[in-house]
């Protein structure tokens, strides 16, 4: 498959190139970003000397519908809700992993991320790629909205029991912590070391855009509307994300439905780690695609505490991206995604194999 990626500076852009380098079934052909077009990726990124020798193009649809099998946009909210309609064709495939085809409608995106998205249409065209449970829809997608790092998490960790009715929809408190990179490369106040370092803090409460996104997934794949309390939390780490999710048990459920519920929903789901009673930590899933889910019992309130773990770029975003990809295409999920050592072989066949896919370009 002949991949091009727009927005290929980002953290999650060049994530996917370090996994699509090591993928059997791929090879980056462009990357594209029309704020730093040509320069060459390894002058942003020096790590990809001698590894990825391509420099960045500004960015043409006619020319990504040419010469890709795949496009992945990893850029900005705002921008792919401009780009995807100049984008869709009948062999084309888009996976965008930014917030714009997430939300049901054009207003609910304006309202929760202050910009304007696509027309209903295009809206209706995305399949939600949450993997682990949207996978069959995903195999017959054109355009797939990768979702959210948080909605990630959180949604992993509440569905099994919100669908087999274990837990109380009206009673969900999420409290959400991140890397820093989760709020991008670019620079600001809110991410300058001297203010991160040696500090925790809350932001966006009662008001971030990804509440919505696991609430309508939420009454989507289990036919309840539930009403979450989200609040995100910045730490002085730079990638993963813990999520501590507080729900009231339904009457009757306890600590054998839960396990039985968890154990039925991620059964042969490999990315999916079930750990009973244990306390994940965001050191143990870092670089992989992983997500670590633990559960306790709380006798003594009734409610059942949720922990669960991913890296923030790879499981809730370029990672699932790739997963979703490898579904589409009808490859096993973890191909690509499996920890290994890259060798100078692996460069050399990506190499080998991009100058043959741009000698064969129409």
């Amino acid at each position: 498959m002949n991949i091009s990626i727009i927005g290929a500076t980002g953290y999650s852009g060049v994530e996917l190139i370090r996994l699509l380098g090591q993928h059997p079934e791929a090879v980056i052909t462009s990357v594209y970003s029309n704020s730093q077009a040509g320069t060459a990726l390894h002058d942003i990124y020096p790590h990809l000397n001698h590894i990825f020798t391509e420099s960045l193009l500004e960015i043409d649809c006619e020319q990504i519908k040419t010469n890709s099998d795949v496009v992945f946009i990893a850029a900005p909210s705002g921008v792919s809700g401009q780009l995807v309609p100049q984008l869709l064709d009948d062999s084309l495939k888009v996976i965008d992993l930014s917030g714009d085809f997430r939300l049901a409608t054009p207003e609910l995106y304006n309202e929760w991320y202050g910009k304007q998205t696509a027309a209903q249409e295009y809206l209706n065209r995305a399949v939600y790629g949450l993997s682990e449970w949207m996978a069959e829809e995903v195999k017959g997608a054109s355009l797939i909205a990768n979702p959210g790092c948080y909605p990630t998490a959180t949604l992993l960790a509440l569905l099994p029991l919100l669908q087999n009715n274990l837990i109380d929809e009206n009673s969900i408190i999420v409290d959400a912590k991140s890397g820093v990179t989760g709020a991008g490369r670019s620079a600001s106040l809110g991410t300058h070391f001297c203010e991160v370092n040696e500090s925790i803090s809350a932001y966006k409460v009662a008001k971030h855009q990804h509440t919505p996104e696991i609430e309508q997934t939420l009454a989507r794949l289990t036919g309840k509307n539930a009403i979450i309390s989200f609040t995100p939390h910045l730490v002085p780490m730079n990638r993963g994300i813990l999520v501590t999710a507080y729900a009231a048990l339904a009457e009757g459920a306890g600590a054998v439905q839960v396990a039985e519920a968890f154990s039925a929903a991620y059964e042969g789901k490999p990315f999916v780690r079930l750990r009973p009673g244990a306390h994940p930590k965001t050191k143990e899933v870092y670089g992989s695609n992983y997500c670590d889910i633990a559960w306790h019992i709380d006798e003594r309130t009734g409610r059942v505490v949720l922990l669960s773990t991913i890296d923030n770029v790879v499981k809730g975003a370029a990672g699932q991206a790739v997963q979703n990809m490898n579904i589409l295409f009808h490859l096993p999920e973890t191909t690509g995604l499996c920890l290994r050592r890259c060798t100078r072989k692996d460069t050399e066949r990506q190499e080998k194999r991009r100058n043959h896919a741009k000698s064969t370009r129409h």
